[in-house]
C-alpha cells in the first residue's frame, strides 16, 4: 500500500473542510433542536460536487476513485459539525445511487443519477421493517407482478431522508418460498399510486437528518423500475450493504481529528489547582486514547479503501471498518465530554451532540453485533 497521496488528492479534502466551515455550520445547533433538515445546505453540498464526487461525469459527477473519496468525507466530516447531514449525503450515495449505477439500466441511469448528483432530487433506501433489522431478508414486505406493474404491500420503518426523499428504492420479496432468493429491489418515485410516508419519527441524534416510515399499500410500481433482475435483490443488498460500511463512516474520522484538536487546546487552556488541566494523567491519558484510536481508524479505513480499489471486494475489512470507526467514535465523544467537565454537558459547546450523534454509528449499516458476527463467518467460527 502507498500511502503518499496525490496533491490533488489532498486538496479534495482541504478545499472540502473549508466550504464546510464556510457553507454549513450556521445555525447547527438550532437545526439539530428544532430537528430542521436543510435543503439549501442540501443543494449547496451538490453545487460543491459532493453528491456525484465519485460517480461517472457523464451523470454529472467527479468520477473519483474510492480513496480520494474517503479522503473528501474525512475532510467534510472535520469541516462540518452537522453530522445528520452528511450521513443523509452518504446514505443517498451509497445507498441509492451506487445501486442504480452497479445494478440499473442505462435508463434508470439517464433518468435518476443526474438529478441525484446535482441536488434536485433526494434518494433514500429502505430495507428494515418493524419485525425485520438485522435479519434483513426476512421481509414482509410483497412485490407481485400484474401486466406492466410490479403490485407492493408492506411498511418500511427507520428511513432516512423518507419525510423529504423523492425516490426510493425498496427492498420487497416476489417469493417467499424462495427465502433470500425471492427479494427484489425497486424504485419508487414519490407519488407513485398507493405509496405514502406516514410517520416522522423523532429521534436521539442526527436530528437533522429525518426519518419515516414509508406504507406500501398496492403501491404500482412499473415494471421497468425494477432494479436488476427479479430474485437479485439478496445479492444488490450485499454490495449496497458493503459500500456503505466502506464509505459511510469516513467522515467520523474528520470528526474525531476536529474534536481531539479541541480537547487539546481546551487541555493546555483550562487551569485547575494552579495547573492546566493537560498536565494531569488521567486527562492526558483521554487525549492519547483518542489520538491513537483516530490513528488506528484511519489505518483501517485506508486500507480498506485501498483493497475497494484494487480488489473490488472487501467484505470482512467492511465489517472491520464498520465496527472499529462506529465504537471509536463513540468512545472519543464521551472522552471529549468528560475533558471538558461541565461545559462539555452543554448544548452552547456542541460536544453532547456529537455524543448522542454518535451512538447510531453502532446501529445503522448493520449493528456492531452483526459486524462481529462476519467477522467471526471469516475466520471459521
Amino acid at each position: 500500500m502507498d500511502f503518499e497521496f496525490s496533491e490533488e488528492q489532498l486538496e479534495f479534502k482541504k478545499s472540502a473542510i473549508r466550504f464546510a466551515q464556510k457553507a454549513l455550520n450556521d445555525g447547527v445547533i438550532e437545526r439539530d433542536r428544532d430537528a430542521v433538515f436543510s435543503r439549501e445546505l442540501w443543494k449547496k453540498c451538490a453545487d460543491f460536487g459532493i453528491q456525484g464526487f465519485s460517480f461517472p461525469e457523464r451523470y454529472g459527477g467527479n468520477n473519483a476513485d474510492i480513496l480520494s473519496t474517503m479522503l473528501l468525507m474525512e475532510g467534510l466530516g472535520y469541516g462540518c459539525k452537522d453530522s445528520g447531514l452528511i450521513f443523509a449525503i452518504n446514505g443517498q450515495m451509497w445507498s441509492v445511487q451506487m445501486p442504480i449505477l452497479r445494478f440499473g439500466s442505462d435508463a434508470q441511469k439517464d433518468k435518476y443519477l443526474p438529478k441525484l448528483c446535482s441536488g434536485e432530487w433526494i434518494g433514500a433506501d429502505s430495507i428494515t421493517e418493524p419485525d425485520s433489522g438485522s435479519d434483513a431478508y426476512s421481509l414482509r414486505t410483497t412485490a407481485r407482478l400484474e401486466g406492466e406493474y410490479y403490485i407492493l404491500n408492506g411498511t418500511k420503518m427507520f428511513c432516512t431522508m423518507a419525510p423529504r426523499a423523492d425516490l426510493f428504492v425498496i427492498f420487497a420479496t416476489v417469493d417467499k418460498r424462495k427465502g433470500f432468493m425471492g427479494v427484489t429491489a425497486f424504485i419508487v418515485e414519490r407519488g407513485q399510486p398507493g405509496f405514502s410516508v406516514s410517520k416522522e419519527i423523532d429521534k436521539m441524534g442526527l436530528r437533522t437528518a429525518p426519518f419515516g416510515e414509508l406504507v406500501l399499500e398496492e403501491c404500482k410500481v412499473p415494471v421497468e423500475n425494477r432494479l436488476g433482475k427479479e430474485g437479485n435483490g439478496a445479492a444488490i443488498f450485499d454490495d449496497v450493504i458493503e459500500w456503505e460500511r466502506s464509505c459511510i463512516l469516513a467522515s467520523l474520522l474528520g470528526g474525531m481529528e476536529r474534536q481531539l484538536e479541541r480537547c487539546i487546546r481546551y487541555a493546555k487552556e483550562r487551569k485547575q489547582f494552579g495547573r492546566p488541566i493537560g498536565k494531569y494523567q488521567s486527562v492526558a491519558n483521554k487525549i492519547v486514547d483518542m489520538k491513537v484510536r483516530m490513528e488506528t481508524a484511519r489505518l483501517i479505513l485506508y486500507k480498506l479503501a485501498w483493497m475497494k480499489n484494487t480488489h473490488g471486494k472487501a467484505t470482512m475489512e467492511a465489517a472491520i471498518t464498520k465496527l472499529y470507526l462506529s465504537e471509536s467514535w463513540i468512545k472519543s465523544c464521551l472522552d471529549a465530554v468528560q475533558i471538558h467537565g461541565g461545559y462539555g454537558y452543554t448544548t452552547e459547546y456542541e460536544l453532547e451532540r456529537d455524543l448522542r450523534d454518535s451512538v447510531g454509528s453502532t446501529i445503522y449499516s448493520g449493528t456492531s453485533e452483526i459486524q462481529r458476527n462476519i467477522i467471526a463467518r471469516y475466520l471459521g467460527l
